[in-house]
């Protein structure tokens, strides 16, 4: 079988070295193997991603010379490639979920889960408790009535353990039950949640490697199990250690860190591509590399699993 990767970014802003990072690693994992590429974007939230932004992303990964084989401006079998496009599908997974009763609606606002003494992680994301879980059909229409909103539907999961082993990170497992609760597929705002449309979009567009940061590590459990109940193979998963800016803050869209708004006038694709390479591993003189020259240094093996703070200075 054909190895098929992916780069998925979601076009908030213009795109930082960790989105860089992503799209390489997948880049040159599916390359190496003499694999395909799929672009596609991750635009639910259209307020949050205007097209425009997806426009220059685009461009920016032309420019870096990461180039694919399906997607915007390419086309393919598989398209829409934008995801603000692909709702029906969405929508057709939910109903599968609903008509196996396995979706019921919560009226649980944000406020509401972090006010509640539910139980929270180690990261300090909220486990939910399913209070909204045994409503019944008229509970549900009345607090309906009173509320004056749509609920939000959610995945009953079960009380069990659900695992895998990384690509990259190895063994890695959660109780669904105890590690996250009966998660989001659809919000209020009837936009559909990201581990839905991801598990759909991956499975219709034949993806079978998936590269991406560790932070979403443990939601492939959560992905595992949808895969499981919607008849779908998942792919294989490999996460990598996040980017990390000299202070150890996360790189963020909104602070504009490390963006290549600011990179492209004072480095080229090549020294961006090399340096990051060197903070990988795999490029050790930190040269100016072409994606392609990397090909022949690449190796999943001498990556690290730990997170990697850049040098100050180094860019």
């Amino acid at each position: 079988m054909q190895t098929v990767g992916r780069f998925a970014p979601s076009p908030s802003g213009r795109i930082h070295l960790g989105n860089i990072l992503c799209c390489l690693l997948a880049w040159l994992s599916a390359r190496q193997k003499g694999g395909r590429v799929v672009l596609r974007i991750e635009d639910l939230d259209t307020a949050r991603c205007p097209r425009r932004y997806a426009g220059r992303m685009e461009e920016d990964l032309r420019w870096l010379g990461l180039d694919w084989d399906e997607g915007p401006a390419v086309g393919g079998p598989d398209g829409p490639y934008y995801q603000s496009e692909r709702t029906a599908l969405y929508q057709a997974a939910l109903e599968k979920l609903e008509q196996r009763g396995m979706v019921y609606p919560c009226f649980c606002t944000r406020a509401e889960l972090h006010a509640a003494s539910a139980p929270h992680r180690e990261d300090g994301q909220v486990v939910y408790a399913g209070t909204c879980r045994r409503l019944t059909a008229e509970q549900a229409a009345e607090r309906a009535r009173r509320t004056g909103r749509a609920p939000a539907l959610r995945l009953r999961v079960p009380e069990e353990e659900w695992a895998f082993t990384d690509g990259h990170m190895g063994p890695y497992r959660e109780n669904l039950a105890r590690d996250c609760g009966d998660f989001l597929l659809r919000r209020s705002d009837g936009m559909f949640a990201y581990q839905l449309a991801v598990v759909v979009d991956d499975a219709a567009m034949g993806v079978t490697e998936v590269v991406r940061g560790a932070d979403l590590l443990d939601s492939t459990p959560r992905q595992l199990y949808l895969y499981d109940l919607l008849g779908l193979e998942p792919p294989h998963f490999i996460h990598f250690p996040l980017l990390l800016a000299p202070d150890g803050r996360r790189l963020s869209k909104r602070d504009a860190d490390a963006g290549l708004d600011t990179l492209r006038d004072r480095a080229t694709a090549a020294e961006i591509l090399g340096k990051l390479a060197y903070l990988a591993g795999f490029n050790p003189s930190g040269a100016p590399r072409a994606a392609e020259e990397l090909l022949t240094d690449f190796a999943w093996d001498k990556v690290p699993t730990a997170d990697i703070r850049i040098p100050e200075g180094l860019f």
